[in-house]
């Protein structure tokens, strides 16, 4: 039986279809974001820390490491790279976690084809969101049987908060998530083990602390863009400067600009909420993941994570005006939280996501066809 041309059973088992579409989908998003300016993520490939220590300023002190004068292509390069590199750390995590299988394609539909996480990715290439997510699925692989695990996840942290400071709010808090989950409830809580960890946060929020408060440009923002200027490789291209006050604005003022912006940007939340009420089949899969759990206290530590996570992401919507970036991390966090339930030990097994389910296929069809979210207003 067909369907307007269409056999019934792709109808009913559409998810080979949807991942094709999404490939293509981020073919075109990918064209299309070559063909833009790229204005932000240049010019944090030229600050570094010749001045000092600075904010913003790591992966321009590694990129000055292998070159003294940096070419606008590097943007691209760099940040293809890192989405090639997030976007196989995935699939492995995905594989490791739940396999490939016809059952649990819906579910990769669901996470790597949302239009929050690698779609939009593609359209923030060279931002520095996907480094947290990278790490945070680097986290998930590897084994956390040691305080070795804990080292590296507050090694990442350093490195995150150091690339922006904002890392605090956006993907620290998950790694904790991840590290208390597959660290101390795996192996339990001692001296040792709290001792280092609440260590190993004192560290990273005093170097949040100060990056924020410290980390301003020492010089006047003149001689600092002569500086960014003598590192270009096309020193005429003036416009790709235009964001330098960034590393002289006080929090006051980004918190103003946030709060001055917000009656036109607020006018995209119900967007947002109409994206994320799409994901509902996913967010039952994580609810029942949850459920499931052999131990009450790990329902209760899972639910005050998510809680944590999201209160984080209001502190930033309160601080800086980038809300679709925002969201979109946001929900990639949940996707990467989900990773880490399934990793618990469960009372009994967990349902996946219904494949030949009419609604679940419609929404799985209308997120694939979404191509991005976008950086401070929908779309």
């Amino acid at each position: 039986m067909r369907r307007c041309g269409v056999p019934a059973s792709l109808w009913q088992n559409p998810w080979r279809l949807l991942l094709a579409i999404n490939a293509a989908v981020l073919v075109g998003v990918f064209v299309h974001k070559i063909q833009l300016p790229p204005y932000v993520p240049y010019i944090h490939l030229l600050v570094d820390y010749h001045f000092g220590f600075i904010k913003r300023a790591l992966i321009g002190a590694i990129v000055a490491l292998f070159t003294a004068k940096v070419p606008v292509w590097l943007v691209f390069a760099l940040g293809g790279v890192t989405w090639l590199a997030t976007l196989g750390l995935y699939a492995r995590l995905f594989q490791k976690t739940f396999g490939f299988t016809a059952k649990t394609l819906p579910l990769f539909v669901f996470t790597a084809g949302s239009p929050f996480f690698l779609k939009n990715f593609m359209h923030t290439l060279g931002h520095f969101d996907i480094y947290g997510c990278a790490l945070a699925i680097v986290l998930l692989l590897m084994p956390a049987g040691s305080l070795l695990f804990v080292a590296t996840a507050t090694l990442f942290s350093i490195m995150l908060v150091l690339i922006h400071h904002i890392h605090l709010l956006m993907y620290v808090p998950t790694i904790i998530t991840i590290v208390v989950i597959r660290h101390y409830l795996a192996c339990g809580c001692n001296r040792t083990n709290n001792t280092f960890g609440v260590a190993a946060f004192a560290i990273v929020s005093a170097l949040f602390f100060a990056a924020q408060f410290l980390g301003t440009m020492p010089i006047p923002e003149a001689d600092f863009v002569a500086y960014l200027k003598s590192r270009m490789a096309d020193p005429s291209r003036t416009d790709l400067l235009q964001f330098s006050y960034i590393w002289y604005q006080p929090l006051a003022k980004e918190v103003a600009d946030t709060w001055g912006r917000l009656p036109h940007n607020i006018l995209g939340v119900p967007v947002f909420a109409l994206l994320i009420w799409l994901h509902t089949p996913l967010w039952r899969y994580l609810a029942s993941l949850i459920d499931a759990l052999a131990k009450d206290m790990h329902r209760r530590l899972v639910l005050a994570a998510v809680i944590g996570v999201s209160l984080a992401y209001l502190v930033m919507f309160a601080m800086v005006f980038d809300y679709s970036r925002w969201i979109s991390n946001w929900a990639v966090c949940m996707f990467l939280i989900l990773h880490a339930v399934k990793m618990l030990p469960a009372a009994r097994e967990t349902p996946p996501i219904p494949a030949e389910d009419r609604k679940t296929n419609t929404f799985g069809l209308i997120l694939t066809l979404i191509p991005r979210v976008g950086i401070i207003r929908p779309f």
